[in-house]
């Protein structure tokens, strides 16, 4: 009797066999060519993908190389230059002249007039456009019968009370930019039959360009620098330490032609106003 077992197993095994994938070398459980192929596209993809993202990265780190770097800008935090001072300086004036002039229902030709200056000079002064010289404010107080540091209102001065006193902080400026002239009004508040200020002319500076006279007279002392005091047909050069009196009806004229700042100690009488003098209540 046969054993039909054996060769039932033996026709399995080979079936299964057959059924195994085999490889170019007849090795089997090797991948198809075709799974092979596969494998091989999905690396390259990748690589490619790898190089291009490469490539961007590089594209976008030379770009922001070759464009130029701005630098952050500062906040502007300078100080107000001169010419803004002297300009706000020169608003003041003029604000204040037109002030008094319509205040008195005065035309620009009345005022003019009054105070022997031109139309046009004077409509320039209320603008802002121009910088009055010491004999032209002293012209337009006298027209304006005010005391000239009416002109100097709204310089941020501290106030006093003091009747007799004045701080050096409480001093009333006004700078003559076009003439090189700073007036620091030295008096306290109330009538008076004087005017004393400290005149300090900058290298260069003039009290005006023409010699000029009116009522009254003049004192003082140079107290730094040089100056050059042209009275009449004569001149006087006065160093530190020299003083002066003169009447003010002569033609007269104060120049500092040296390369140094000059101070000088400067008086009047009467104020151009006829006597009075700033309140500051």
């Amino acid at each position: 009797m046969k054993d039909t077992s054996k060769a039932t197993t033996a026709k399995q095994k080979a079936a299964t066999a057959a059924t195994r994938p085999v490889d170019a070398t007849g090795a089997e459980g090797a991948a198809p060519d075709h799974a092979k192929a596969n494998d091989s596209k999905t690396h390259e993809s990748r690589a490619d993908e790898t190089k291009s993202k490469a490539g961007k990265t590089k594209d976008i780190e030379a770009k922001a190389a070759s464009e130029p770097v701005t630098a952050a800008q500062p906040a502007d935090t300078s100080e107000p230059s001169a010419d803004d001072i002297h300009a706000e300086a020169d608003a003041r004036v003029g604000a204040v002249v037109r002030a008094e002039r319509l205040r008195r229902g005065w035309s620009l030709g009345k005022l003019a007039e009054q105070a022997m200056i031109s139309t046009g000079m004077l409509s320039q002064i209320e603008r802002g456009l121009a910088t009055p010289s010491l004999r032209t404010l002293r012209l337009l107080a006298g027209a304006l019968d005010v005391p000239i540091t009416q002109f100097f209102e709204g310089d941020n001065v501290p106030p006093t009370a003091n009747p007799f006193i004045v701080r050096a902080n409480e001093r009333h400026c006004l700078n003559l930019t076009t003439t090189g002239i700073n007036k620091m009004f030295l008096m306290p508040p109330g009538s008076s039959l004087m005017e004393m200020w400290e005149f300090r002319f900058a290298p260069g500076g003039t009290s005006g360009g023409a010699l000029y006279n009116h009522n009254g007279e003049k004192a003082g002392v140079v107290i730094k620098g040089r100056i050059k005091l042209l009275i009449g047909d004569d001149t006087y050069v006065l160093e530190e330490g020299d003083s002066f009196r003169f009447s003010s009806m002569l033609r007269h004229r104060v120049d500092n032609d040296s390369d140094e700042e000059a101070r000088v100690i400067w008086v009047v009488t009467p104020p151009a106003s006829g006597g009075r003098a700033p309140s500051r209540q």
